[in-house]
């Protein structure tokens, strides 16, 4: 399963990239029913839920405090990353955020209240160790 990734490279840069998050296939989950593809755990350090506001208004070049896994419960974000690439992120959507340095991104918000739950994860989506 692949997902959107916001980078900082050491120059302070930001970039869209692509994190591959491995599946497995899972059979036995209960009695009858069809099997379904499983990622291993990571390891998350906090979670916690934004509601923004309807009426949002662009958040100008910013960076992410720490490496968080942003799924988007309702609404929609625009992206903009230093390098001038944009990329629409709409409910139901998740985005590993991680240029904790540099210029970081802009957000800019759909007109609706959004609902964001917000998964610190301090290894990223590298795997745990064995």
């Amino acid at each position: 399963m692949k997902c959107l990734r916001i980078y900082a490279t050491p120059d302070g840069e930001s970039h869209f990239g692509e994190a591959e998050i491995p599946m497995t296939e899972k059979v036995t989950v209960a009695p009858g029913a069809k099997p379904f593809q499983v990622s291993k755990r990571y390891l998350t350090s906090s979670m916690e839920f934004t509601q923004i506001p309807a009426g949002m208004r662009p958040v100008n070049w910013h960076t992410v405090p720490a490496r968080n896994l942003s799924v988007r419960l309702t609404g929609a974000v625009e992206y903009e990353t230093s390098d001038g690439e944009v990329r629409h992120v709409s409910a139901g959507e998740f985005v590993l955020l991680e240029d904790t340095h540099g210029r970081g991104h802009l957000s800019r918000h759909s007109p609706e209240e959004q609902v964001v739950l917000w998964i610190r994860l301090p290894d990223g989506l590298d795997l745990p160790p064995a």
